[in-house]
């Protein structure tokens, strides 16, 4: 060993000689050491750490041979600065506490998608671990449909945001409704890509409400038909003219992202014949032929004018 070596190694000997940790330090460690009840960490001192793995993390599915591996760099919090075995007792998860919370407020604003998977039912909703700490997801924002059988979930792994965030109460609440949902948005709007403004579809009416019905035209994809859009003559209710079930073809005239809009009175105006409305004659107003039917100059209008001088 060269005399430079042997300086360095001096310099930090003497370096680690001054160094004092106290409890509550947050400190970088590097993994040197893992056995099933702890892990040893080089502190860069005169002693070694240990964490315990009671102190590794909240989640119960942490697995200490799995989730840390030798040569892994770890922030760690100081919880006894002398054991009895002369060891530095630290604490994965105390200094988790501490740092992760801003991480998970820049995930909240960075809208991060995780990979949440339930552990536990509870009240209301679900819960599972995000970055070690514990979170809530509620039964309506568990998928696009409120969830009543939330058991049915544990052991699942879904995709959720974050939709509270709030370190001093240790209160972290996700959604995976609203994963759901954009994906949703994302899905329709490629689907309504093939569509034109102007194009005739068939679909079931499926839903009819007062201001009009929503028919399905298929694809995943539903189109609203105004009230004013299914005839030409007033109606109150789409119900004078339609049913649920009713297959009908439409018209799209209108397309707004996901927003379809459809007619069916505009198909009847766009066929021949059709652009003016068709009234009856009665009888005594219509011309007459030589089978003896009333003629043209027997009508009740030319009586009228029968022995008026223009």
């Amino acid at each position: 060993m060269d005399n430079g070596s042997s300086m360095k190694d001096f310099e930090n000997e003497i370096a680690r000689s001054f160094k004092v940790l106290k409890e509550g330090d947050i400190i970088d460690v590097t993994v040197i050491g893992i056995s099933d009840t702890e892990i040893t960490a080089d502190l860069d001192y005169y002693t070694e750490g240990i964490i315990p793995l009671g102190e590794c993390s909240h989640d119960p599915a942490f697995s200490i041979k799995k989730d840390i591996n030798i040569g892994d760099n770890l922030k760690v919090m100081v919880i006894d600065a002398e054991n009895a075995s002369g060891n530095v007792l630290l604490s994965l998860k105390e200094a988790n506490d501490i740092l992760v919370w801003d991480g998970l407020k820049e995930d909240y604003k960075n809208g991060t998608v995780f990979k949440a998977r339930i552990t536990e039912a509870v009240p209301s909703g679900v819960i599972c671990y995000i970055k070690g700490i514990r979170a809530f997801i509620p039964a309506s924002q568990l998928a696009l449909q409120y969830v009543e059988d939330t058991e049915s979930y544990v052991g699942m792994t879904v995709d959720a945001v974050i939709i509270t965030v709030e370190p001093l109460n240790h209160k972290l609440v996700l959604s995976a409704k609203a994963v759901e949902k954009e994906r949703a948005l994302v899905l329709k709007a490629e689907q309504t890509r093939h569509l034109k403004t102007g194009s005739v579809v068939e679909g079931t009416v499926e839903r009819i409400e007062q201001y009009g019905a929503f028919i399905d035209i298929g694809e995943g994809l539903t189109g609203l038909c105004h009230v004013s859009q299914i005839t030409s003559r007033f109606i109150k209710s789409p119900k004078e003219i339609l049913k649920l079930g009713d297959t009908i073809k439409a018209k799209i005239i209108n397309i707004e992202g996901d927003r379809i809009s459809l007619s069916i009175k505009a198909l009847v105006e766009d066929e021949p014949g059709q652009t003016s409305e068709a009234y009856d004659i009665p009888d005594e107003y219509r011309a007459g032929n030589s089978s003896g039917s009333v003629s043209a100059d027997e009508s009740p209008f030319a009586k009228l004018l029968k022995d008026i001088k223009l």
